[in-house]
Order: C-alpha cells, then structure tokens, then sequence
C-alpha cells in the first residue's frame, strides 16, 4: 500500500459573516486544567474507514473550518498564560488537513492490521505544532480513510470523539452536538479549606526520576535480551463474553458483570500468566475513570478537556493466574469504586494547592514510559460515539487505534461487526505473543 500525499495545509476557523468568535478578543487563553496537567502530553492517532460515497475533500475542509469555529482549542497552539500557567492560545492558527491517495483498493488491504504501515493513514505528530491533525486519503476503490492525530493535554477520548462527530455535523450542515462547554476553571475550584482525602503521591504524581537509556520487562526467564513490541489484536465474540461474564459473576448474582470489567480483568491475567512473572512479583492494571458523572454537579457531556483518573487494582502474579476470574473482577470492582466523586474532589484540592510543583512532582501518566511491564493499562475506548461520524455518505464501518508499540497499553473498543462483539489491540513483547494466543481464548489458565 502506497500512501500519496497530495497537499497538506492549515485550515482556520470558519466564522461566517461575522468574522470573529463570538466574545473572542485578542490574547484570548485557555489554561489547563489540573486534570489536562495530568493526563499524558502526546499525541493520540485514530483510524476511521467509510465506503462510498463520501463527500468531496472541500466538503470536508469547510465542514472542519465551521466546526473549528465552535471548537476554538483545536486551532489554537500549546503556551503558557499571562501567570506561566500552561494553557491553550486561542490563536485561531488552525488545523493540520492533510490530502492523500492510496494505489490500491481498500478491499485488498483489509482487514488492517496493527502493524507500522497504518500511520501512513495519519498525519505524523513529529514536529507538529497544531493540536489537531487530520488526514483524508481516498482508496483507487473510492473508499475514504480519515486518520486524526489530537494533542492528549487538549481533551480526553470522550471530548475528542466529540468534536469529529462535531466536524461530520458540521460538514452535513446539521447543529453541533452536543454543544461544546469550554469553561475549565469553574467546575474543578478547590474547596475552601482544602480537603485532601487520599493519597496521590505515587498515584497520580511521582517524583522525576532521572532519565533512562533503557527499561526491560520483568519475566522469571528474562535475560535482559531486547526485543521488539508486537500488537497482537484479539477478538472476544458475544458468546465468549457471554462465558466470561458467567464466571465472573457470583453465584446467584441478578447484577452479572459488566462486559468492561469482565474483559479487563480476563486479559491482565491472560497478560500476568503470557509474561511468565515471577510468582510474588507484584502486578497493577491502569484503568482510566471519566470523572463526568462521578463528580457533583455532573460536568456536561459537552466539556471540551480531560476529566479522567485512574484505579490501580493490584495483586501478585501468583493469586492473579492461580485464583478465579471472579477474584481479579472483585480486586478491580474495589479499585474502581475508590475513584468517586471524594476522590476527584480531593485530586483537585491536592493538584490545587501548591504542593505538586513544591516538591516537584511530575505525573505518573507518563509519554516517555514504552514498557509497562510488570503492570498493564487498559484504555477503554467502548462508550465513545465511533460510530457516530457521518459526513453525509454514511457511518464508517471500520474503525481502530493507530499502531502504539507501547508494551502493556491495551486499548478495547467495540468490534466493526456491530453485533456487540470486542476488539482489544494488546501489545506486548514478541517472544510473549505466542503464549497469549494460546492463553486468551481460555476460561481457565490453570
């Protein structure tokens, strides 16, 4: 597949007759929130595939320029406000939009797997100074992919998702929604006197640590040997969910488990018993929690930033692989039910309150960090409205994360089949992938 890129500019924001923001002036800022602060300072590339027809590409470019004009953060750039604070400038700089051609039809190159060749279907990040990227590459079959490559401190998936469904809105000349709520400063005050409940030192925040030439994973036949990370992408169907849910669930329960937790809690054991870890090594699993309806007001579906902490569910290698399923749901069930509303109120009065930059704390959401071992992320991507991109030729049928050779970060989200079947891309090194094969079809590791 030879991707060729035709032509690659800015697109400003489109204010119609007007010409300017509504209450927009000049040195117009947004700073970051403490949840934007602690979210991970990269780039995220997606993958969405539409069959035709679609749209012609300046259909498309002014689609964006409108919705741009209703998301102004995206044409802004990265800088610091007026008190050094990092925060988005509102400089209306615009968006990346790249145009490209494929020399083959997209039936012969599906279904796309994991693997380098997919980032040719996006904008590269290296370099960029846009907060958004986008890239539309026609297929010789006439099939569209359109690849995003977001700046993370800008906005959480959530948020993200919504401004491409806001560009297809747009694009088809229908209303934006939801409407986008930009005000971070008011829904996350610290209190007055601050509260701080729970501990986030070695949580959300770690003390920098110098850099290192090199991190291995810890396996019980490790020999510090390198290794390449491989993305292996598995497929979980309705009635293996359907499996796992029974014996995850208690005996008796009329509240069965819920898919997510389920497939989190099958696949850091699949991962634990893949790796070989040592039987007491210790071994967490990342999980990200949207604070949007945790927290009290609830903060509107339309909020444009990051709401989102983390549960660390932890255990030993041993009581993973060797104790039930329903053991790792329990563990997980626990982690998640710590991250409530006292739980985001008390990161926003800790993060608030001078203490982070005193000490020099950095977050533990950390871009630098590409293996993850003995631990694992899952990032769960199943709620967010994929599905709901259209242009005006229809829904994309395929959808998936760009290829992340970051070992330990898997990403679940729902399969194109739309039969509420999962897709979870798992990477690892390559002399594990083996073993997890073998392993994540199971319903027993022992």
């Amino acid at each position: 597949m030879k991707i060729t890129v035709q032509s690659s500019r800015a697109i400003r924001p489109d204010y119609g007759s007007d010409g300017a923001a509504a209450g927009s002036a000049a040195g117009d800022v947004v700073t970051l929130s403490v949840f934007d602060k602690v979210n991970f300072d990269t780039y995220v590339s997606v993958i969405y595939v539409f069959r035709p027809p679609m749209p012609p590409n300046a259909a498309l470019e002014a689609g964006l320029a409108r919705a741009l004009a209703e998301y102004r953060e995206w044409a802004g750039r990265l800088g610091v406000d007026a008190d050094g604070n990092r925060a988005i400038l509102l400089t209306d700089e615009g968006a990346r939009f790249v145009e490209a051609t494929a020399d083959v039809t997209l039936h012969s190159v599906l279904p796309l797997r994991p693997t380098k060749e997919v980032r040719s279907l996006h904008p590269s990040s290296d370099g960029a100074k846009e907060l958004m990227l986008v890239q539309v590459t026609r297929f010789a079959c006439g099939s569209v992919a359109v690849g995003f490559t977001a700046q993370h401190h800008v906005s959480d998936g959530r948020a993200t998702s919504n401004f491409f469904v806001a560009w297809s809105q747009a694009t088809r000349g229908a209303a934006v929604d939801p409407a986008p709520v930009h005000d971070r400063a008011s829904f996350f005050a610290p209190r007055d006197p601050p509260q701080v409940e729970f501990e986030h030192r070695g949580v959300e925040y770690k003390q920098k640590q110098p850099a290192r030439v090199k991190e291995y994973a810890i396996s019980a036949d490790d020999d510090g040997a390198d290794d390449e990370v491989a993305v292996h992408k598995v497929h979980f169907s309705r009635e293996f969910i359907s499996k796992l849910k029974s014996q995850a669930s208690p005996p008796g329960t009329h509240r069965p488990c819920s898919t997510l937790r389920c497939i989190v809690a099958h696949l850091w054991r699949c991962v634990t018993a893949a790796r070989g870890l040592p039987p007491g090594a210790s071994t967490s699993v990342r999980i990200a929690v949207d604070g949007r309806v945790r927290m009290t007001p609830p903060v509107p579906e339309g909020y444009t930033g990051n709401v989102v902490l983390w549960a660390w569910p932890a255990a030993t290698a041993r009581d993973l692989v060797t104790r039930p399923l329903q053991h790792a749901v329990e563990l997980i069930n626990r982690g998640l039910a710590r991250v409530n509303e006292s739980y985001f109120r008390s990161f926003v009065d800790f993060a608030s309150s001078g203490a982070v930059e005193e000490e020099g704390l950095v977050p533990t959401a950390d871009a630098a960090e590409t293996v993850l071992s003995p631990n694992i992320e899952v990032d769960s991507w199943l709620r967010m409205p994929f599905y709901e991109l259209d242009f005006g030729g229809g829904r994309p049928f395929f959808f998936m994360p760009s290829y992340l050779a970051v070992e330990g970060l898997l990403i679940v989200l729902p399969s194109y089949f739309g039969d509420g079947s999962i897709d979870a891309y798992v990477p690892l090194f390559s002399r594990h992938i083996d073993a997890f094969k073998n392993l994540c079809y199971s319903m027993s590791l022992n």
